[in-house]
Protein backbone atom coordinates (compact mmCIF):
# COMPACT_ATOMS: atom_id res chain seq x y z
CA UNK A 1 0.00 0.00 0.00
CA UNK A 2 2.71 2.25 0.72
CA UNK A 3 4.09 1.77 -2.45
CA UNK A 4 1.27 4.41 -3.98
CA UNK A 5 2.77 7.05 -2.35
CA UNK A 6 5.52 7.11 -4.68
CA UNK A 7 3.15 7.96 -7.36
CA UNK A 8 3.23 11.33 -5.78
CA UNK A 9 6.38 12.17 -6.15
CA UNK A 10 5.69 13.82 -9.64
CA UNK A 11 5.12 16.62 -7.82
CA UNK A 12 8.84 18.39 -7.30
CA UNK A 13 7.45 18.94 -3.51
CA UNK A 14 7.07 15.60 -3.04
CA UNK A 15 10.14 13.64 -4.89
CA UNK A 16 11.54 12.65 -1.35
CA UNK A 17 8.49 10.21 -1.99
CA UNK A 18 10.50 8.47 -4.95
CA UNK A 19 11.88 6.54 -1.92
CA UNK A 20 8.68 3.82 -1.51
CA UNK A 21 9.46 2.93 -4.76
CA UNK A 22 12.77 0.88 -4.62
CA UNK A 23 13.01 -2.25 -3.51
CA UNK A 24 15.50 -1.58 -0.90
CA UNK A 25 13.64 0.98 1.03
CA UNK A 26 10.68 -0.90 1.33
CA UNK A 27 12.14 -4.06 2.03
CA UNK A 28 13.66 -1.81 5.24
CA UNK A 29 10.23 -0.49 6.04
CA UNK A 30 9.10 -3.94 6.39
CA UNK A 31 11.52 -5.65 8.32
CA UNK A 32 12.00 -2.88 11.04
CA UNK A 33 7.54 -2.53 11.15
CA UNK A 34 7.82 -6.30 11.20
CA UNK A 35 10.46 -6.64 14.06
CA UNK A 36 8.16 -3.64 16.00
CA UNK A 37 4.75 -4.97 16.13
CA UNK A 38 6.26 -8.57 17.25
CA UNK A 39 8.11 -6.89 20.23
CA UNK A 40 5.90 -5.05 21.01
CA UNK A 41 2.92 -7.20 20.84
CA UNK A 42 4.53 -9.73 22.50
CA UNK A 43 3.70 -9.40 25.86
CA UNK A 44 0.03 -9.22 25.07
CA UNK A 45 -0.15 -12.24 23.08
CA UNK A 46 2.07 -14.27 25.80
CA UNK A 47 -0.97 -12.81 28.27
CA UNK A 48 -3.60 -14.17 25.52
CA UNK A 49 -2.36 -17.93 25.28
CA UNK A 50 -1.51 -18.25 29.21
CA UNK A 51 -5.49 -16.90 29.57
CA UNK A 52 -6.30 -19.46 26.61
CA UNK A 53 -4.43 -21.77 28.56
CA UNK A 54 -2.38 -22.91 25.13
CA UNK A 55 0.69 -25.21 26.44
CA UNK A 56 0.57 -27.90 24.95
CA UNK A 57 0.59 -31.44 26.91
CA UNK A 58 4.12 -32.02 25.27
CA UNK A 59 6.06 -29.55 23.74
CA UNK A 60 8.32 -32.78 22.10
CA UNK A 61 5.52 -35.58 21.25
CA UNK A 62 6.92 -38.96 21.39
CA UNK A 63 10.61 -37.71 21.63
CA UNK A 64 12.46 -38.84 24.66
CA UNK A 65 13.98 -36.39 26.83
CA UNK A 66 15.49 -35.33 29.60
CA UNK A 67 13.58 -35.10 32.50
CA UNK A 68 14.69 -32.19 34.40
CA UNK A 69 13.28 -29.01 35.90
CA UNK A 70 14.02 -27.26 32.70
CA UNK A 71 11.87 -29.24 30.56
CA UNK A 72 9.03 -29.58 33.07
CA UNK A 73 8.99 -25.56 33.04
CA UNK A 74 8.95 -25.71 29.11
CA UNK A 75 6.10 -27.16 29.42
CA UNK A 76 4.30 -24.47 31.31
CA UNK A 77 4.92 -21.91 29.06
CA UNK A 78 2.36 -21.26 26.39
CA UNK A 79 3.01 -22.52 22.70
CA UNK A 80 0.62 -21.36 19.30
CA UNK A 81 2.92 -17.94 19.51
CA UNK A 82 3.50 -17.97 15.61
CA UNK A 83 0.62 -16.73 15.33
CA UNK A 84 1.84 -13.03 16.47
CA UNK A 85 4.72 -14.16 13.70
CA UNK A 86 2.30 -14.52 10.97
CA UNK A 87 0.40 -11.10 12.02
CA UNK A 88 3.83 -9.73 11.39
CA UNK A 89 4.70 -10.79 8.53
CA UNK A 90 1.40 -10.47 7.02
CA UNK A 91 0.68 -7.05 8.07
CA UNK A 92 4.11 -5.88 7.13
CA UNK A 93 4.18 -7.27 3.50
CA UNK A 94 0.50 -6.15 2.53
CA UNK A 95 1.45 -2.53 4.09
CA UNK A 96 4.87 -2.59 1.84
CA UNK A 97 4.90 -5.02 -1.33
CA UNK A 98 4.06 -3.97 -4.53
CA UNK A 99 0.21 -4.56 -4.68
CA UNK A 100 1.17 -8.11 -7.53
CA UNK A 101 0.22 -11.59 -7.62
CA UNK A 102 3.30 -12.51 -5.65
CA UNK A 103 2.39 -10.87 -2.82
CA UNK A 104 -0.87 -12.63 -2.16
CA UNK A 105 1.06 -15.90 -3.24
CA UNK A 106 3.52 -15.91 -0.53
CA UNK A 107 1.37 -13.76 2.01
CA UNK A 108 -1.73 -16.56 1.21
CA UNK A 109 0.54 -19.43 1.72
CA UNK A 110 1.69 -18.36 4.68
CA UNK A 111 -1.83 -17.86 6.19
CA UNK A 112 -2.93 -21.22 4.81
CA UNK A 113 0.48 -23.44 6.63
CA UNK A 114 -0.05 -21.34 9.63
CA UNK A 115 -4.05 -21.66 9.92
CA UNK A 116 -2.79 -25.84 9.98
CA UNK A 117 -0.95 -25.47 12.22
CA UNK A 118 -2.82 -23.49 14.04
CA UNK A 119 -5.38 -26.33 14.08
CA UNK A 120 -2.80 -28.89 14.77
CA UNK A 121 -1.58 -27.13 17.91
CA UNK A 122 -5.65 -26.12 19.07
CA UNK A 123 -5.82 -30.12 19.09
CA UNK A 124 -3.12 -30.49 21.06
CA UNK A 125 -4.66 -27.42 23.65
CA UNK A 126 -8.10 -27.90 23.19
CA UNK A 127 -8.26 -31.77 23.77
CA UNK A 128 -4.77 -32.22 25.35
CA UNK A 129 -3.66 -34.59 22.91
CA UNK A 130 -0.22 -34.71 22.24
CA UNK A 131 -0.19 -36.09 18.69
CA UNK A 132 -2.67 -33.24 17.09
CA UNK A 133 -4.00 -33.72 14.37
CA UNK A 134 -3.23 -37.00 12.50
CA UNK A 135 0.03 -36.70 10.13
CA UNK A 136 -1.61 -37.66 7.22
CA UNK A 137 -4.00 -34.62 7.23
CA UNK A 138 -1.58 -32.59 7.82
CA UNK A 139 0.90 -33.57 5.18
CA UNK A 140 -2.05 -33.43 2.99
CA UNK A 141 -2.78 -30.43 3.67
CA UNK A 142 0.89 -29.18 3.26
CA UNK A 143 0.78 -30.70 -0.36
CA UNK A 144 -2.55 -28.90 -1.52
CA UNK A 145 -0.97 -25.89 -0.39
CA UNK A 146 2.03 -26.37 -2.09
CA UNK A 147 0.62 -27.22 -4.94
CA UNK A 148 -1.70 -24.34 -5.19
CA UNK A 149 1.30 -21.74 -4.62
CA UNK A 150 3.40 -23.45 -7.38
CA UNK A 151 0.74 -24.02 -9.91
CA UNK A 152 -0.47 -20.20 -9.65
CA UNK A 153 2.97 -18.85 -10.46
CA UNK A 154 3.01 -20.53 -13.72
CA UNK A 155 0.42 -18.22 -14.56
CA UNK A 156 2.53 -15.40 -14.17
CA UNK A 157 4.21 -14.20 -17.19
CA UNK A 158 7.48 -13.28 -15.37
CA UNK A 159 7.55 -16.45 -13.68
CA UNK A 160 6.27 -19.11 -16.00
CA UNK A 161 8.98 -19.46 -18.46
CA UNK A 162 11.21 -20.63 -15.01
CA UNK A 163 8.99 -22.76 -13.53
CA UNK A 164 9.50 -25.44 -16.41
CA UNK A 165 13.65 -25.14 -15.97
CA UNK A 166 15.53 -26.87 -13.30
CA UNK A 167 18.74 -25.59 -12.10
CA UNK A 168 21.80 -26.93 -9.69
CA UNK A 169 24.14 -25.36 -7.38
CA UNK A 170 27.45 -25.24 -9.30
CA UNK A 171 25.40 -25.19 -12.90
CA UNK A 172 24.54 -22.14 -14.86
CA UNK A 173 22.42 -23.39 -17.11
CA UNK A 174 19.23 -25.84 -16.47
CA UNK A 175 19.62 -29.00 -16.48
CA UNK A 176 15.99 -29.81 -17.68
CA UNK A 177 12.97 -28.96 -18.17
CA UNK A 178 9.58 -30.09 -18.23
CA UNK A 179 5.80 -29.42 -16.20
CA UNK A 180 6.95 -32.52 -14.34
CA UNK A 181 9.79 -30.25 -12.48
CA UNK A 182 6.80 -28.54 -10.78
CA UNK A 183 7.03 -31.88 -8.35
CA UNK A 184 11.02 -31.06 -7.16
CA UNK A 185 9.44 -27.39 -6.14
CA UNK A 186 6.25 -28.78 -4.69
CA UNK A 187 8.72 -31.17 -2.52
CA UNK A 188 10.26 -28.57 -1.87
CA UNK A 189 8.12 -26.39 -0.06
CA UNK A 190 6.98 -29.64 1.55
CA UNK A 191 9.88 -30.44 2.76
CA UNK A 192 11.09 -27.40 4.78
CA UNK A 193 7.88 -26.89 6.76
CA UNK A 194 8.15 -30.14 8.06
CA UNK A 195 12.24 -29.87 8.37
CA UNK A 196 11.29 -26.42 10.26
CA UNK A 197 8.86 -28.02 12.31
CA UNK A 198 11.28 -30.88 13.62
CA UNK A 199 13.97 -27.69 14.54
CA UNK A 200 11.65 -26.37 17.10
CA UNK A 201 12.77 -28.20 19.89
CA UNK A 202 14.90 -25.69 21.48
CA UNK A 203 14.06 -21.57 22.97
CA UNK A 204 15.34 -19.94 19.55
CA UNK A 205 16.84 -22.76 17.77
CA UNK A 206 14.60 -22.80 14.60
CA UNK A 207 13.77 -18.78 15.06
CA UNK A 208 17.48 -17.86 14.78
CA UNK A 209 18.19 -20.76 12.35
CA UNK A 210 15.41 -19.31 10.00
CA UNK A 211 16.91 -15.55 9.89
CA UNK A 212 19.86 -16.95 8.63
CA UNK A 213 18.13 -18.66 5.81
CA UNK A 214 16.20 -15.80 4.83
CA UNK A 215 18.86 -13.39 4.81
CA UNK A 216 20.45 -15.84 2.12
CA UNK A 217 17.12 -15.98 -0.02
CA UNK A 218 16.43 -13.07 -0.05
CA UNK A 219 20.05 -12.11 -0.82
CA UNK A 220 19.70 -14.36 -3.99
CA UNK A 221 16.14 -12.95 -4.66
CA UNK A 222 17.53 -9.61 -4.99
CA UNK A 223 20.34 -10.61 -7.51
CA UNK A 224 17.80 -13.03 -9.57
CA UNK A 225 15.56 -9.95 -9.92
CA UNK A 226 18.33 -7.61 -11.30
CA UNK A 227 19.21 -7.92 -15.00
CA UNK A 228 23.03 -7.03 -14.63
CA UNK A 229 23.98 -9.13 -11.27
CA UNK A 230 21.96 -12.28 -12.91
CA UNK A 231 24.09 -12.04 -16.11
CA UNK A 232 27.26 -11.66 -14.03
CA UNK A 233 26.80 -14.76 -11.43
CA UNK A 234 25.20 -16.47 -14.73
CA UNK A 235 22.08 -16.91 -12.64
CA UNK A 236 18.07 -16.62 -13.67
CA UNK A 237 16.87 -13.24 -14.27
CA UNK A 238 13.62 -13.54 -13.26
CA UNK A 239 11.46 -10.27 -13.54
CA UNK A 240 10.02 -9.13 -10.20
CA UNK A 241 11.77 -11.92 -8.52
CA UNK A 242 13.57 -8.81 -6.27
CA UNK A 243 9.89 -8.18 -4.75
CA UNK A 244 10.21 -11.32 -2.79
CA UNK A 245 13.00 -9.61 -0.95
CA UNK A 246 10.42 -6.83 0.90
CA UNK A 247 8.70 -9.99 1.95
CA UNK A 248 11.78 -12.04 3.40
CA UNK A 249 12.93 -8.63 5.36
CA UNK A 250 9.27 -9.10 6.83
CA UNK A 251 9.93 -12.33 7.83
CA UNK A 252 13.43 -11.74 9.12
CA UNK A 253 12.06 -8.49 11.00
CA UNK A 254 9.35 -10.85 12.79
CA UNK A 255 11.78 -13.70 13.38
CA UNK A 256 14.32 -11.17 15.07
CA UNK A 257 11.01 -10.02 17.36
CA UNK A 258 9.57 -13.32 18.21
CA UNK A 259 13.00 -13.99 18.95
CA UNK A 260 12.99 -11.00 21.74
CA UNK A 261 10.37 -13.17 23.34
CA UNK A 262 11.90 -16.86 22.44
CA UNK A 263 15.08 -16.51 23.09
CA UNK A 264 16.03 -18.85 26.92
CA UNK A 265 13.92 -18.81 28.98
CA UNK A 266 11.21 -18.35 26.27
CA UNK A 267 8.08 -16.55 27.43
CA UNK A 268 6.03 -18.55 24.62
CA UNK A 269 6.95 -21.00 21.58
CA UNK A 270 5.67 -20.76 18.46
CA UNK A 271 4.55 -24.08 17.88
CA UNK A 272 3.30 -25.94 14.72
CA UNK A 273 1.63 -22.41 13.73
CA UNK A 274 4.63 -20.91 13.43
CA UNK A 275 7.44 -23.70 12.30
CA UNK A 276 5.11 -25.10 9.72
CA UNK A 277 4.37 -21.94 7.71
CA UNK A 278 8.41 -20.41 8.36
CA UNK A 279 9.35 -23.70 6.69
CA UNK A 280 6.90 -23.25 3.60
CA UNK A 281 8.11 -19.96 2.97
CA UNK A 282 11.66 -20.95 2.94
CA UNK A 283 10.84 -23.67 0.12
CA UNK A 284 8.57 -21.26 -1.30
CA UNK A 285 11.45 -18.63 -1.99
CA UNK A 286 13.64 -21.29 -3.22
CA UNK A 287 10.70 -22.18 -5.70
CA UNK A 288 10.61 -18.03 -6.93
CA UNK A 289 14.47 -17.74 -7.29
CA UNK A 290 14.25 -21.69 -9.04
CA UNK A 291 17.18 -22.74 -6.09
CA UNK A 292 15.17 -25.24 -4.98
CA UNK A 293 18.18 -27.69 -4.69
CA UNK A 294 20.32 -25.22 -3.00
CA UNK A 295 17.90 -25.44 -0.07
CA UNK A 296 20.44 -28.47 1.27
CA UNK A 297 22.92 -25.83 1.64
CA UNK A 298 20.71 -22.85 3.17
CA UNK A 299 18.82 -24.68 5.37
CA UNK A 300 21.44 -27.18 6.39
CA UNK A 301 20.84 -27.29 9.49
CA UNK A 302 17.10 -28.20 8.77
CA UNK A 303 18.66 -30.72 6.44
CA UNK A 304 20.41 -32.23 9.15
CA UNK A 305 17.40 -32.38 11.39
CA UNK A 306 15.25 -33.90 9.27
CA UNK A 307 17.79 -36.23 7.93
CA UNK A 308 18.44 -37.43 12.08
CA UNK A 309 15.33 -38.42 11.98
CA UNK A 310 14.70 -40.31 8.87
CA UNK A 311 17.53 -42.62 9.07
CA UNK A 312 16.82 -43.56 12.71
CA UNK A 313 12.93 -44.15 12.78
CA UNK A 314 13.89 -46.91 9.92
CA UNK A 315 16.58 -48.23 10.96
CA UNK A 316 15.37 -48.77 14.64
CA UNK A 317 12.61 -50.16 12.79
CA UNK A 318 14.65 -53.10 11.33
CA UNK A 319 17.46 -53.61 13.97
CA UNK A 320 15.56 -52.48 17.08
CA UNK A 321 18.80 -50.49 17.86
CA UNK A 322 19.56 -46.45 17.23
CA UNK A 323 22.35 -45.04 15.82
CA UNK A 324 21.60 -41.75 17.21
CA UNK A 325 20.92 -41.29 21.29
CA UNK A 326 17.75 -39.44 20.59
CA UNK A 327 16.11 -37.92 17.51
CA UNK A 328 15.61 -34.87 16.07
CA UNK A 329 19.88 -34.49 15.96
CA UNK A 330 19.27 -31.61 18.51
CA UNK A 331 18.28 -34.40 21.82
CA UNK A 332 21.43 -36.14 20.31
CA UNK A 333 23.63 -33.55 21.66
CA UNK A 334 21.41 -32.36 24.48
CA UNK A 335 21.99 -36.55 25.27
CA UNK A 336 25.69 -36.25 25.06
CA UNK A 337 25.50 -33.48 27.77
CA UNK A 338 25.70 -30.34 25.60
CA UNK A 339 23.41 -27.60 27.54
CA UNK A 340 20.45 -25.54 25.73
CA UNK A 341 22.62 -22.68 25.10
CA UNK A 342 25.58 -24.49 23.65
CA UNK A 343 22.79 -26.35 21.40
CA UNK A 344 21.03 -23.57 20.15
CA UNK A 345 24.15 -21.13 19.77
CA UNK A 346 26.30 -23.58 17.64
CA UNK A 347 23.76 -24.69 15.47
CA UNK A 348 23.28 -20.83 15.00
CA UNK A 349 26.48 -20.61 13.75
CA UNK A 350 26.24 -23.52 11.67
CA UNK A 351 23.32 -21.57 9.73
CA UNK A 352 25.36 -18.66 9.38
CA UNK A 353 28.18 -21.19 7.98
CA UNK A 354 25.60 -22.75 5.37
CA UNK A 355 24.23 -19.25 4.71
CA UNK A 356 27.49 -18.01 3.74
CA UNK A 357 28.58 -21.12 1.66
CA UNK A 358 25.16 -20.93 -0.41
CA UNK A 359 25.95 -17.68 -1.47
CA UNK A 360 29.36 -18.57 -2.39
CA UNK A 361 27.96 -21.19 -4.38
CA UNK A 362 26.50 -18.56 -6.85
CA UNK A 363 30.04 -17.19 -8.19
CA UNK A 364 31.08 -20.75 -8.51
CA UNK A 365 29.30 -21.47 -11.81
Amino acid sequence: MFYYLSYLSRNPEWGFLRLFDYVSFRAGGAGALAFLLVVLLGPYTVRKLKNFRAMAPSRYGKVEILQDLVNELKNKTPSMGGILIIFGIVISSLLWMKPLELNWILTGSTLLLGMLGFADDFVKVAYRNPNGIPGRVKLIGQFLVAAAAVMWLYYIPEFAPYMRQLYLPFVNTPVATGVWISGFAILAIVGSSNAVNLTDGKDGLSTGCMIFATIAYAVIAYLSGHRIFAEYLLIPFIPGASEAVVFAAAVIGACIGFLWHNCHPASMFMGDTGSLALGGIIGLLSVLVRQEFLLFIVGGVFVMEILSVMIQVPYYRLTKKRIFLCTPIHHHFEKLGWTETQIVVRFWILAGVFALLALGTLKLR
